[in-house]
C-alpha cells in the first residue's frame, strides 16, 4: 500500500481497518481544485486489500474528470469498502455505521454517494452516522436510488451519439447490448426499450439476464459472446476495463456508451476504437446522470422534472465533444480531456492551487 500511495498523483488517502469484520476502508481524494471531494462508495470483495486501494484511486481520478466535465464545483474522491465476504445483515449494518462515522470524522473533506455493491438502504445506514452522505434524507430509511438518473443521462448520451453516427436520435429498431443489468443497467435497458430499441442483455447472473430479456422482449447473450455480438450500441454497465486489447478487436458495434467507470483499460484503446469507426462516449461524461441529479436534489431547489432536464444536458455536452473530435479526426476522449483540463486549470487559477496539468 505504501508504494501505491507514493506513486499516486492524487492528494490524499484515508485508510482504516474494521477489526470486527476484517473490512478495509479506503477513501481516496484525487483533486479538490473544483471544491471539496465527493464520490460514491464501492463495496465488494477483493483478492487483496491493495486492489481495493488501487480501485479507489482510479475511481477518484475518474470522479475528478466527471465533476470537471459537467462543470460542477466538487472535487474527485471515491470510497471503497473491501469486505472479506458475504455478511449477515446485522454485521453489514455495523460496518456501514462505522464507515459513516469515519466519513463524519473528516468534517466535509469527503462526501459519500451510493455506488456498486451498496443499496439505497445501505447508504441510508451510512447517512445515519454522518451529515456528509449525499441523497439521504436524514431520519429516513432509504436514500435516493442513483441508477435511474444514470440511465436517464445515458439515454441522452446514446441519442447524441446516434445523431452523429446515424443522422437521427430515433432509436426505434436499433439494437443495444446492455452488459450488466444492475442498478443502472436495468433501468437503462427499460428506457431504451421504451424508445423502441431492440435489447440484448448480458450479465454474469444468467437468471437475471434471462428475466430482464424476457420482460423486454429481448435476448440474453452469454457473457463470453457479448463483445463479438453485432449491435448498434454497446453499453458496458458493469465493471470497468472491458475495452482492452482483447475485446476491442472483437467489437461489432457503432457506438459505445455505458454506466461503467474506467471502461478503457488503457488510453491507447480509445484510438483503436476510433480507427475501427466506433464512436466512444467518454464514460465520465456519459454516465454522469446521478452525479448531476443528486447534488441538485440535496440542494432542494429543483423538482424532479427540472432535475431530469438538467441531466439531459449530458447530450449537449457530448454533441460538442463529438463535433470537435470529428473536425480533428480523433477519438472523443481527446476533446473531453481538454475540456476537463481547461476547467481544472481555470479553477486552479482562481484558487491558487495546482493541477496535474500545470
Amino acid at each position: 500500500m505504501n508504494e501505491l500511495i507514493r506513486q499516486w498523483s492524487g492528494e490524499s488517502t484515508v485508510i482504516a481497518y474494521d477489526q470486527p469484520t476484517g473490512t478495509w476502508m479506503f477513501i481516496a481524494v484525487h483533486n479538490t481544485v473544483m471544491g471539496a471531494a465527493m464520490g460514491g462508495c464501492r463495496m465488494r470483495v477483493y483478492e487483496a486489500p491493495e486492489e481495493g486501494l488501487s480501485d479507489a484511486m482510479r475511481l477518484a481520478e475518474a470522479m475528478t474528470r466527471k465533476w470537471a466535465g459537467i462543470g460542477y464545483r466538487h472535487g474527485g474522491g471515491k470510497a471503497v469498502l473491501a469486505i472479506p465476504g458475504e455478511m449477515d445483515p446485522p454485521v453489514r449494518v455495523g460496518v456501514l455505521r462505522r464507515f459513516g462515522q469515519l466519513v463524519e470524522s473528516l468534517r466535509g473533506f469527503f462526501s459519500v454517494c451510493g455506488g456498486m455493491g451498496l443499496t439505497p438502504e445501505d447508504l441510508a445506514v451510512v447517512g445515519g452516522e454522518t451529515q456528509w452522505a449525499c441523497g439521504v434524507k436524514h431520519g429516513g430509511e432509504r436514500a435516493v436510488d442513483p441508477g435511474p438518473y444514470t440511465a436517464y443521462g445515458l439515454v441522452a448520451a446514446i441519442k447524441a451519439a446516434a445523431r452523429k453516427v446515424f443522422g437521427t436520435e430515433n432509436l426505434a429498431g436499433r439494437t443495444v447490448l446492455v452488459q450488466g443489468v444492475g442498478d443502472a443497467g436495468e433501468p437503462l435497458a427499460r428506457r431504451l426499450r421504451y424508445e423502441g430499441a431492440e435489447i440484448l442483455v448480458c450479465d454474469l447472473d444468467d437468471a437475471l439476464a434471462r428475466r430482464v430479456a424476457s420482460e423486454l422482449e429481448g435476448e440474453a447473450v452469454e457473457p463470453h459472446l457479448a463483445y463479438a455480438r453485432m449491435c448498434d450500441v454497446y453499453a458496458p454497465c458493469a465493471v470497468g476495463g472491458t475495452l482492452n486489447n482483447e475485446t476491442v478487436p472483437q467489437l461489432q458495434c457503432k457506438i459505445i456508451a455505458g454506466a461503467a467507470d474506467n471502461q478503457l483499460s488503457a488510453a491507447p484503446n480509445a484510438d483503436l476504437l476510433h480507427e475501427k469507426g466506433i464512436l466512444y462516449a467518454p464514460d465520465y461524461l456519459a454516465n454522469a446522470g446521478s452525479a448531476m441529479a443528486i447534488p441538485l436534489m440535496d440542494a432542494g431547489d429543483l423538482a424532479d422534472d427540472q432535475v431530469l432536464k438538467s441531466v439531459e444536458r449530458i447530450g449537449e455536452t457530448l454533441e460538442r465533444v463529438f463535433e470537435e473530435a470529428a473536425v480533428l479526426d480523433e477519438s472523443p476522449v481527446h476533446p473531453a480531456e481538454r475540456l476537463v483540463a481547461s476547467r481544472l486549470h481555470t479553477a486552479a487559477a482562481s484558487s491558487g492551487k495546482k493541477t496535474d496539468q500545470d
